[in-house]
């Protein structure tokens, strides 16, 4: 076999191939093979059909079809080692010439991962929020725990804000009650924002036993966008209680014996929770930065792909389970189509180059995936998957999407060595020492966010 290639473009190549007749011989006795596991002719056994037979029954073209159907991936494979290409995607590819007992011919044109070169990145410096905790964030803190310990206790008076209230609701459209459109005894706190538009100012002021209808566009179910006449009925009134501020308070809802411990605990845990965005902030100021010194081509292909799999998730899993399509979506956003289509290309443009720099650092650093680390990560998808670190790994396994994982930690890994040698400054003109720890967990996390997993399955050819 011979094979030369051809570059189209700084992504994609052509690829000459010429295979002389003979390398055929294995691929033609497998097509004679099957072929004959396929046929019956008379006076032959099933599987014992002599190949002149054959061809004179079923034509040598059918057979010539069949072996360089199946020897066309293994042609293909041998060329793109042999040229030391990193490819993306399936290829494009074109039988140019097949002669029977002389040669076989093709092309095959396909996306490759560019060429990038990473220039010297430790003069990045980037500018983060800085870590401060006022007394009216801890206030805040504590009264929402206040608030989760809250009781509420009947009362005989007209519902008003903040108030508990059991309501039954009916729903129609077009003046027919929905099958889906009724529920009773449902929890309701006014004021919440949980339920449909416009229940809040219907149910104020009406006592237990009253009721008050109103219109609002349903959010899901059957009638989902559509206006309809809801009809409520307020079977009870609670009011909520918080328990007082104190010692006792801090008993009940933490394992600290004063109510200033807890404040103290809540600063700290509020201090560590803002100095873990401000690693995520810094992570992300630095890969921005470290994209702008790189220019990376992206494969026209690759991004048409990956455009396609952003509006697929995006209106057939995340819109559907929110009971929305792509149009209400867009109308709830106040944004037009053209201007949805051109933030899905940059994000996807984005995505793209962030694996592509970040797998290159990877190779250039030496970096290595150890089994610790997998494992470490495999724990935290789990936990954001809503799934057992055994269930999620299982799924992993059966899925194929081994390589994937270990190219997420490499990422991340790879993106930890460009923030650590960056200068990372808060608000205030301090430098921010981010320690080891934080390093590993923000920017893992990140990597990982930021090119969409199928752009890691299109490019991890």
């Amino acid at each position: 076999m011979k094979s030369a290639v051809e570059t189209l473009n700084p992504t994609r190549v052509r690829l000459t191939v010429e295979v002389p007749f003979e390398e055929l011989k294995d691929s033609l006795d497998a097509a004679y093979k099957k072929i004959n596991q396929q046929v019956t002719v008379k006076g032959f056994r099933k599987g014992k059909i002599p190949a002149r037979v054959i061809d004179q029954r079923f034509g040598r073209g059918a057979v010539l079809e069949e072996a360089v159907n199946d020897a066309l991936p293994k042609f293909y494979t041998d060329a793109v080692n042999e040229a030391e290409l990193s490819v993306l995607g399936q290829p494009e590819v074109d039988i140019t010439e097949l002669k029977d007992g002389e040669t076989l011919n093709f092309t095959a044109e396909v996306d490759i991962r560019p060429s990038i070169e990473i220039p010297d990145f430790s003069g990045i410096e980037v500018e983060v929020d800085a870590v401060e905790v006022t007394d009216e964030d801890v206030d805040k803190a504590v009264e929402e725990l206040r608030e989760r310990f809250a009781s509420t206790a009947p009362v005989e008076r007209a519902a008003e804000d903040g108030d508990v209230v059991t309501i039954d609701l009916k729903a129609k459209v077009d003046g027919e009650v929905l099958e889906d459109g009724v529920a009773d005894g449902v929890s309701y706190t006014i004021g919440s924002g949980e339920l449909l538009d416009g229940i809040d100012d219907a149910v104020k002021g009406v006592e237990a036993g009253g009721e008050a209808t109103f219109t609002s566009e349903l959010k899901g179910g059957s009638a989902a966008g559509k206006e309809a006449e809801v009809t409520v009925k307020v079977t009870q009134v609670a009011k909520r209680e918080l328990p007082e501020l104190d010692d006792e308070f801090a008993q009940l809802a933490s394992e600290f014996d004063t109510i200033e411990e807890l404040r103290a605990d809540s600063r700290k845990r509020l201090e560590n929770m803002k100095q873990y965005d401000q690693a995520t902030q810094a992570q992300e100021r630095v890969l921005e930065k470290l994209l702008e010194l790189v220019e990376v081509p992206v494969p026209e292909k690759l991004l048409e792909d990956e455009i396609n799999t952003r509006k697929h998730n995006l209106e057939h899993h995340q819109l559907g389970q929110m009971g929305l399509d792509l149009a209400k979506y867009l109308e709830i956003q106040g944004k037009s189509e053209e201007e949805f289509d051109a933030e899905t290309k940059e994000a996807a443009v984005k995505g793209i180059k962030t694996q592509f720099v970040l797998d290159e650092l990877v190779k250039q650093e030496k970096l290595n995936v150890n089994q610790e680390e997998l494992t470490e990560h495999l724990m935290r998808r789990a936990a954001s998957s809503g799934m057992s670190p055994d269930q999620f790994a299982q799924a992993v396994v059966e899925g194929g999407q081994v390589p994937l994982l270990v190219g997420e930690v490499a990422r991340g890994k790879a993106l930890a060595v460009v923030v650590e040698k960056a200068t990372v400054k808060d608000t205030n003109g301090e430098i921010i020492d981010l320690d080891d720890e934080e390093d590993e967990d923000t920017t893992e996390a990140s990597a990982e966010e930021t090119p969409a997993e199928s752009a890691e399955e299109k490019t991890e050819g």
